[in-house]
């Protein structure tokens, strides 16, 4: 049986719990000699970074007592607060609010009785005596921002149902979920499930969550709408495809300000999805790669010198791009003349690119330096590249999934190479092998990791690597 204690701040207000005692107290007269197991209801106010309710709780966790809220609480809630959305098919058929509504929660019961299930969900993600939630409900669910409340900052009719809500609560188990576990770390893994052409099948997304709970990691797939509070993560792994301007890179950003562990970070993405850079800094680190010309107007000596340079075919790229978007094979004056009008009329620079073709792709998936994986990706059938966009029926070709050490040398070399231009994340570095030389074509800063095609070799143990490399880096960030 524990023995409940309320804190306060004063113990002379009015409207307090039976046997409150003030923070004061706390510190100087617990723990005490031959005292039952003892739990700390804390009302202090802990909007304050090192406040007397922060003190609180962390004494509290100190002398084994067991504290409502915790400070992992009293910190996700501190300064703005915590957002957290909820879909509607989440409410158990409760009625959901069609206006912005406001509720008071006491140990997890809404003190005008409106929306317990709501309250309950709430409570259970942030367990604290006393929290003030505004909910909006939007298209496809509702926004619940989350903040604790002292008792000081109640109406006197809210503070009296308050303090019997939580007298009530002295004699009452404090019960956890049966399917909870404990883990060191929470990740924020951002997905999109719109996305044509994901980085990650839901095979492997799953596959991702089982080797990060195994790693005392619990990762959560999140859209980028219920990532308003950032903060209650310790890491965010982005499997969305990214650019520059978009959700991704801003989240990033945002993750990183907060210092999170991230991959791919924001330096990744920039260089990654823009192939200018890449190629430009292919040629100052002498990473091989196909001949490329930047071309800033289509004037007919322009053309002229592109015609000299490369012959027909030759390929087009726009500086952005992802999955064989925005690369067009050239294969007459015309369709040169006609394909960068157009292109230039989006993007002020083009990429102009000798054509190869050959009847596979590398791709090398590196991380933090290490090759983990390989495939050889066959063209899309009567296609020149892997993917092709344009049909529906053949979208990409066949694969061969391969360990690492049976990659030719020279083009484990250059992928290894071309991903150290970048920095240490995750990436996917494609190449072409033509008479024992390795040509890279681009890096790619969230390739694409699907269950049955790039962990075909490996297994389980591919997502292992990934989770072992977040747990290494948060490790080495501590806590």
């Amino acid at each position: 049986m524990y023995k409940t204690l309320f804190v306060v701040d004063d113990s002379n207000t009015s409207s307090l719990p039976a046997g409150a005692i003030s923070f004061a107290d706390y510190l100087r007269d617990y723990p005490k000699l031959g005292e039952p197991k003892t739990r700390i209801i804390n009302l202090c106010d802990t909007s304050r970074y090192l406040s007397q309710g922060y003190y609180c709780s962390l004494l509290a966790e100190a002398r084994h007592h067991v504290a409502m809220p915790s400070v992992k609480t009293i910190n996700a809630l501190r300064a703005d607060g915590a957002f957290l959305w909820l879909k509607y098919q989440q409410l158990k058929n409760e009625a959901a609010p069609t206006e912005p509504v406001q509720l008071i929660i006491c140990m997890g019961s809404p003190l005008d009785g409106n929306y317990p299930s709501i309250a309950a969900r709430i409570f259970r993600e942030w367990p604290a005596p006393l929290l003030k939630v505004d909910l909006v409900p939007e298209t496809k669910g509702i926004r619940a921002h989350v903040q604790r409340l002292s008792l000081n900052q109640l109406s006197d009719a809210e503070q009296t149902k308050a303090v019997t809500t939580l007298e009530r609560n002295t004699s009452s188990r404090w019960q956890k979920h049966k399917d909870e576990k404990k883990f060191r770390w929470e990740m924020a893994m951002l997905v999109n499930k719109s996305d044509k052409v994901p980085p990650s099948n839901k095979g492997a997304l799953d596959r991702f969550v089982k080797a990060g709970a195994k790693l005392g990691i619990a990762v959560h797939p999140v859209e980028a709408h219920e990532l308003a509070n950032l903060n209650q993560y310790d890491a965010l792994f982005i499997r969305e495809t990214t650019a520059i301007n978009h959700i991704t890179y801003q989240l990033a950003c945002r993750a990183e300000e907060l210092g999170l562990v991230v991959m791919d970070d924001t330096d990744s993405i920039l260089r990654c999805c823009n192939k200018v850079y890449l190629h430009d800094a292919y040629n100052y680190q002498k990473v091989p790669s196909l001949k490329t010309e930047f071309i800033l107007d289509n004037q007919a000596n322009t053309l002229d010198q592109l015609e000299q340079t490369f012959g027909y075919p030759l390929v087009i790229k726009m500086p952005e791009g992802s999955f064989s978007k925005g690369v067009y094979k050239v294969k007459s004056r015309q369709e040169l003349e006609q394909l960068t009008s157009e292109l230039l009329n989006e993007s002020a620079m083009l990429l102009v690119q000798e054509y190869l073709f050959t009847e596979y792709d590398w791709r090398i998936g590196i991380i933090n330096g290490r090759a983990i994986y390989a495939c050889r990706y066959y063209m899309a059938r009567n296609h020149w590249q892997i993917y092709n966009h344009g049909s529906s029926r053949n979208f990409s070709g066949g694969f061969d999934a391969l360990p690492t050490f049976e990659v030719p040398r020279q083009v484990l070399k250059a992928a290894l190479k071309a991903a150290a231009v970048i920095g240490n994340g995750l990436y996917g570095v494609d190449l072409k092998e033509v008479d024992g030389k390795a040509y890279v074509l681009e890096v790619n800063d969230n390739p694409s990791i699907d269950h049955n095609v790039e962990d075909a070799y490996l297994g389980d143990e591919l997502y292992m690597q990934v989770m072992g490399e977040f747990l290494r880096r948060l490790e080495q960030r501590g806590q």
